[in-house]
């Protein structure tokens, strides 16, 4: 997680409302598999979306898509990219570590405020990483419905059935 850890210092640093939704959660809750990037889920008002831009772009992550970074936090330009360009998610990737990508949610797959309320923070290394409830990551991954998601939703409904019987 070591090549992540200077994205959640940098959101941290930042005071950055968000929650990890994406493979890092799901490795951070307890199940190993490979993940190649950071899915995350900010507050999508102007100031809060305007914080988590300028903490990411701060560590050198550029846009992967032709846009100025800080239209992100335009509620107006992101309804645009999801009418027009079909975007799911605003890419940032460090060009100097091509294994350090963030994609930020371009709208909620859940009221972030209930991600936000039920979410966990969890040491990494020198900082935390703010995750989505297992409950809440287990239905964004069902919603979602690929194959890997739904792998993923199994695991972690193996995970919290062993929290909640004292083994794990």
């Amino acid at each position: 997680m070591s090549v992540f850890e200077p994205i959640f210092e940098a959101l941290e640093r930042s005071g950055v409302r968000y929650v990890t939704v994406g493979g890092v959660a799901v490795v951070l809750h307890g199940y190993a598999r490979l993940t190649a990037d950071v899915d995350l889920v900010v507050d999508l008002s102007p100031e809060e979306a305007r914080k988590a831009v300028e903490a990411l772009t701060s560590i050198g992550l550029r846009p992967t898509a032709p846009v100025d970074p800080a239209d992100f936090a335009d509620p107006a330009k992101r309804e645009e990219w999801v009418a027009h360009r079909h975007m799911k998610v605003f890419s940032l990737r460090d060009p100097n570590a091509p294994l350090r990508q963030v994609d930020l949610f371009v709208e909620e797959p859940a009221p972030f405020e209930d991600l936000w309320e039920r979410s966990v923070a969890v040491p990494l290394g020198n900082t935390i990483a703010r995750l989505a409830s297992i409950e809440d990551l287990i239905r964004i991954k069902r919603d979602a419905g690929r194959p890997l998601d739904l792998e993923d939703a199994r695991a972690l409904e193996e995970i919290r059935k062993n929290r909640e019987s004292g083994d794990g």
